[in-house]
């Protein structure tokens, strides 16, 4: 792994990925644009939009953590019986069918304050609950290959991966979501 801590080093490494990242988030608005209709229909989602994509990012930011630092503990291993990607994988997927629910109650209940509770209780946690394990199943994949990736290229993980993991949930958050709303709805 390369100990260069020069700015040239710094921007050598990193200016691709955010360049990449940045046309990426581009797309992820232009996908929320093109469902505004719905927002617009469905209040609740509105407020389930920023909070589903977070928690996702979030999600894949403390496996990317994790990951990071057994990477550089030298305990990190590509191969199919590393227990240690594995249990992190599963741990990363169960924090999402615990938080999820919550979100979409919580969601749910922002929306019911202001009086635009157009959604029943039930369909907004199932909404939120099956958006968010499947992005969790994407969280995991993408840290898994970023981490790789980043290994392969020589590049630090904890430069690279978090900001491909948080962007990667943005955009593909927002898409499942909305596959899920259509699914559901």
């Amino acid at each position: 792994m390369p100990t260069d801590w020069t700015v040239r080093a710094i921007m050598r490494a990193m200016l691709p990925v955010l360049l990449a990242l940045t046309i990426v988030e581009i797309g992820s608005g232009l996908v929320l644009g093109s469902f505004e209709n719905t927002l617009l229909r469905y209040p609740t989602l509105l407020a389930l939009v920023p909070v589903t994509i977070g928690t996702a990012g979030n999600l894949g930011s403390i496996l990317a953590a994790r990951l990071s630092t057994a990477f550089h503990l030298g305990t990190l291993s590509f191969d199919r019986g590393d227990e240690l990607l594995a249990g992190n994988a599963v741990a990363t997927v169960a924090l999402a069918i615990t938080v999820f629910p919550v979100v979409g109650v919580g969601a749910w209940s922002l929306t019911w304050l202001i009086g635009g509770t157009e959604l029943g209780l039930l369909t907004v946690v199932f909404i939120s609950l099956m958006s968010g394990i499947t992005l969790a199943f994407i969280a995991v994949l993408v840290t898994l290959v970023a981490t790789y990736v980043a290994y392969r290229f020589e590049l630090d993980p904890d430069d690279v991966v978090i900001p491909v993991v948080t962007n990667a949930c943005d955009v593909l958050g927002v898409i499942v979501l909305f596959v899920v709303v259509r699914i559901v709805l």
